[in-house]
């Protein structure tokens, strides 16, 4: 076999490993929650931190693989992160495992900075097109497998088997860089941008912080106040850095091409929209509900199994449709799938959910494949690093944020909701407590023991309907920013913008 599609296959089994992470861990956080009496913003903070330190180290990992050889600071990636799984199965308390989440992020943010580029340096003409297609069609299993094998391990085994499964992944994947995959590197590398990290880096943390603040808090809160200031700030004087530096990580005259911005807004939104969206619906299934992780995995398979259909489909599209005709209606799919999925109340079961699961997930499977060979198409090849590098970091940059800016229009409207719910009860003075119990994961009728029937069922209800509610609230946010991002990425990816591939339209 040639080794360009030994180059794919080790690219395709590290991505698997990523995303599957990803998917399993989303299942397993109320059983996780529960194990180590985490807080709702614990729960948040899992996520959050493995996509802050993929968002904050993609563009300083492109450099370094242009400059010291893509597939060196691939096989680096697969080590880290499977050392940070290792970590995070042996995690005994919710920090230890907020760290290890980060440590994975790390790691994943070399493989995730150098995955494409490989891709994109070891196929050209029609091969490139079937490499992008079957790397799409794999990102749609592993989101596919995702949620049925961690609901099987945590249902099974233990939630900790969810980071220990990575181990003979990452090293089967390593094992095949190792001994297949051809070194690449730009003939003219630039150099670390390290005052451009550190800035992006704080910044990032000081605006996911006082998100999340906010919500367990108040938005007046000074702390969380403080938080988003000094992360604006920081941000800012990253741009700026980015104007002045000779080198910069972030080469702002990217955002001169259309495409390259329309790429840009299309993987905000959609990690942004339905992915963190994942999270909340998780919690609702799980910790309202009362389904257990292999119960929860097996409904979301409804999503899932449409993103599989539909990325197969798109990466065999890629090379005839332009970009824009798949990633713009696949967002507005996505959209009108999360809209569908509103009207939950205090009786809905999870039925409701599944047309708009099954649009929202056809639609994000339109968007992943051609997505991908935006981010490098635009560019050329010796620039493709950090290209996938800036779009990646877009992806997990829009997936953190929304999941703390969601947090905390969730925490707010729950507690809004149940106090106006209780206002004329018994339990009246007790909404606070009653809201708090409901983030820690005690949606159910346990948060209501020792009261008389009567008030049990009042209970139940409010909690249900105030739940609900909420969900409801964050459901036509996302709708709304996944069609803001359809419009942006129709508007703005022209073919004319890509580089002089003939294959790989726009």
């Amino acid at each position: 076999m040639a080794k360009k599609w030994w180059t794919l296959l080790a690219v395709c089994v590290g991505t698997f490993m990523l995303l599957l992470d990803v998917t399993i861990v989303i299942v397993a956080l109320p059983d996780i929650q529960r194990a180590l009496h985490a807080g709702f913003g614990d729960v948040q903070w899992v996520v959050d931190a493995y996509a802050l330190a993929l968002a904050s180290c993609l563009l300083t990992a492109g450099v370094l693989a242009d400059r010291y050889g893509r597939r060196r600071l691939f096989s680096v990636g697969l080590v880290v992160f499977t050392l940070g799984s290792l970590l995070c199965g042996l995690a005994q308390s919710p920090l230890m495992l907020i760290v290890s989440r980060a440590g994975q992020g790390i790691g994943g943010a070399i493989m995730f900075a150098t995955s494409l580029a490989l891709l994109g340096q070891s196929f050209q003409g029609r091969d490139r097109g079937v490499a992008f297609g079957v790397w799409g069609a794999i990102t749609g299993v592993a989101v596919s497998l995702g949620p049925i094998l961690g609901g099987v391990i945590t249902t099974g085994i233990s939630w900790r088997g969810i980071f220990l499964v990575n181990i003979p992944i990452g090293v089967a994947a390593l094992a095949i860089t190792r001994r297949r995959v051809d070194e690449s590197r730009a003939p003219h590398p630039g150099r670390p941008d390290v005052p451009g990290f550190a800035l992006l880096t704080a910044g990032l943390v000081g605006l996911v912080y006082g998100l999340i603040r906010a919500g367990e808090t108040t938005w007046s809160d000074s702390g969380a106040l403080t938080a988003l200031a000094a992360g604006g700030a920081l941000l800012l004087g990253f741009l700026i850095a980015e104007l002045t530096v000779a080198e910069p990580m972030f080469d702002l005259r990217l955002f001169r091409k259309p495409a390259f911005v329309g790429g840009l807004c299309a993987a905000f939104t959609m990690n942004g929209s339905l992915f963190a969206m994942y999270l909340y619906l998780v919690l609702y299934l799980q910790n309202l509900l009362g389904y257990s992780a292999l119960a929860t995995g097996a409904r979301l398979l409804v999503s899932s199994g449409a993103m599989l259909v539909a990325a197969t489909v798109a990466g065999r599209l890629t090379e005839r449709v332009p970009a824009r005709w798949l990633i713009g209606p696949g967002l507005l799919a996505v959209g009108v799938g999360l809209l569908m999925m509103t009207g939950l109340d205090a009786d809905s079961t999870w039925t409701h959910l599944v047309p708009g699961l099954i649009v929202s997930g056809l639609g994000a499977g339109f968007v992943n494949p051609p997505l991908a060979s935006t981010a490098i198409g635009v560019v050329e090849p010796a620039r493709a690093g950090m290209a996938s590098g800036i779009n990646s970091t877009f992806r997990q940059v829009g997936l953190a944020t929304s999941i703390a800016a969601l947090g905390s229009i969730f925490t707010n409207s729950l507690q809004h909701r149940l106090t106006d719910a209780l206002a004329r009860t018994p339990l009246a003075d007790r909404a606070g407590q009653l809201a708090a119990a409901v983030r820690q994961g005690q949606g159910g009728a346990a948060t209501g023991a020792g009261l008389p029937p009567d008030q049990q069922q009042v209970l139940r209800t409010a909690i249900r309907s105030s739940f609900t509610g909420g969900l409801d609230d964050l459901l036509v946010v996302t709708g709304v920013v996944a069609l803001t991002g359809a419009v942006l990425a129709t508007l703005l990816i022209r073919r004319k913008d890509f580089t002089a591939r003939p294959q790989n339209p726009g």
